[in-house]
């Protein structure tokens, strides 16, 4: 009997994208600018996410074709977060990047 729940391609969307308290979503405003391959950015959502922080990663110069045509982007990647949570992601990053140089020596 096969699962009901499972399938190809359904990913979890994530957090939902925060509202205005006009009804419209929030804009997006950069982050910062992944040079690395895709896991990288991968790790990044899923620490952000976790924090209940949506993300938009937008593939800049033609990245997406390269995605495309390679499995990754050469161009890297352009992260994005709702404007209202900026300061959160970026707290959230920098601690967590502190916590890795602490881990390495």
């Amino acid at each position: 009997m096969a699962r009901k729940d499972w399938s190809f391609g359904k990913k979890d969307p994530g957090p939902p994208w925060p509202q205005t308290e006009e009804g419209t979503p929030v804009p997006p405003v950069y982050l910062q600018h992944l040079r690395a391959t895709d896991l990288e950015g991968e790790i990044v959502v899923n620490l952000l996410e976790s924090a209940d922080i949506p993300v938009v990663m937008q593939y800049p110069n033609g990245g997406s074709f390269g995605r495309v045509i390679l499995g990754f982007s050469g161009t890297g990647i352009d992260v994005y977060v709702p404007e209202t949570l900026l300061e959160d992601a970026r707290a959230m990053l920098d601690s967590q990047f502190e916590e890795d140089a602490l881990t390495d020596v």
